[in-house]
């Protein structure tokens, strides 16, 4: 295993185990099966696993099992405050008191800001004495390191890095992101103001290997070096030193094995033109299939109207590669779940963002279609609920 390290030293293997996705059976995760993999990758070398308090019974399994196997002094715990459930100051500790018990710890080794969508709901926790708290409990020794999770374009995460001193941080990023979400220049960003950056969704919840085109398919097959499309995804990600840990939800035996054998022999900068090239093929082939050749430049940012135009555009693309559901889902996260909306409704058709499109894209055209696709019965009354919970 290959160790890369935090902020402060300490050493964090470049492959994370994400807890998501913990097997279930009958709605309830089989605890027998997660602890088998679990203790394969901590055997293995694994010793970064992240939960958060709304990933249904996890942080009880991860607790359960470290305990029993009497290990949780040598693996790094990673959970997150659902700051969108609190409402007071009082709230924080309730939620946190409750993730100790669940994770049969008094501490946490890495503490996130769970989805954290803009620098206003950063304010509202603000006001609400989250970093009167933050410091009490980093000064107990109850939580180690502070971070935040993000969906989002790269504009607000930079705002993001710079509203706190964080001691690491947590980005969507593949090499079918490069160019949205936080994307290569959010992760640059990020390293160049000293944060480690935990990655999510590598493969993209299984796409970039289950739900690929023949011809990205074909483009592999005829490489003359032989990965899988999982290895090759995950060793562009390594490839990079701005990469600190790969979270992987693995939910079986042979995939934490092939996981670790790959953490186990990359190093930085081993990718050369080639390879960069071939899977540039692979990702042409994936937006063979989309319907707006966006690039995620974001010249055209941002909107007088803050509509996430690059964001709209790869979730408006996916819901042509990958399907309506994890489509539906990152646009949601990415304009839904802010104060400030910025959705492709809000558009009135300025056609600011045109004058500056180096694809020369009918931007108010496209936003229009995607909207269509996008802003259907489910997304408002989703955006209602947001709203009238304050969820973000």
């Amino acid at each position: 295993m290959n160790y890369r390290k935090d902020k402060y030293g300490n050493e964090i293997s470049i492959l994370g185990y994400g807890c998501m996705r913990f097997s279930k059976t009958a709605g309830r995760i089989d605890m027998e099966k997660t602890e088998r993999e679990i203790m394969t990758a901590f055997r293995g070398g694994v010793n970064y696993y992240d939960t958060a308090y709304v990933y249904a019974g996890s942080e009880a399994a991860l607790g359960e099992i470290l305990e029993r196997n009497h290990i949780r002094e040598q693996v790094y715990i990673a959970t997150k405050l659902p700051h969108y459930l609190i409402k007071t100051a009082d709230s924080m500790d309730k939620y946190f008191a409750e993730q100790l018990k669940r994770l049969r710890t008094d501490y946490v080794d890495y503490y996130l800001m769970h989805m954290l969508t803009d620098v206003q709901t950063w304010e509202r926790l603000k006001a609400l004495g989250i970093l009167e708290w933050l410091e009490e409990k980093k000064k107990s020794g109850a939580i180690r390191q502070v971070g935040f999770s993000y969906h989002g374009n790269s504009d607000m995460f930079c705002q993001l890095v710079d509203a706190f001193d964080w001691d690491f941080c947590q980005i969507q990023y593949n090499y079918m992101d490069e160019n949205s979400q936080a994307g290569r220049r959010g992760l640059q960003y990020a390293n160049g103001k000293g944060l480690p950056v935990i990655i999510m969704e590598p493969l993209r919840g299984g796409k970039l290997v289950n739900h690929l085109p023949e011809q990205a398919k074909r483009t592999f097959a005829d490489y003359p070096v032989k990965h899988t499309p999982a290895q090759w995804a995950l060793r562009w990600l390594w490839n990079q030193q701005e990469v600190t840990c790969v979270l992987s939800g693995m939910n079986s035996e042979e995939m934490v094995k092939d996981n670790m054998e790959t953490a186990s022999t990359v190093s930085v900068g081993e990718l050369g033109s080639g390879e960069e090239a071939m899977l540039q093929n692979v990702v042409q082939a994936i937006n063979a299939k989309m319907k707006v050749g966006c690039t995620g430049c974001a010249y055209c940012m941002p909107c007088p109207e803050n509509v996430d135009i690059p964001g709209t555009f790869a979730a408006y693309n996916r819901r042509f590669s990958e399907g309506r559901n994890a489509a539906f889902m990152e646009y949601f996260m990415c304009t839904a779940m802010r104060k400030t909306s910025s959705a492709a409704s809000n558009c009135i058709k300025c056609g600011k963002c045109e004058q500056h499109c180096p694809q020369h894209i009918e931007i108010r055209r496209e936003l229009k279609n995607a909207r269509k696709q996008l802003e259907g019965p489910l997304y408002k009354i989703g955006r209602k609920v947001v709203e009238l919970l304050k969820l973000y």
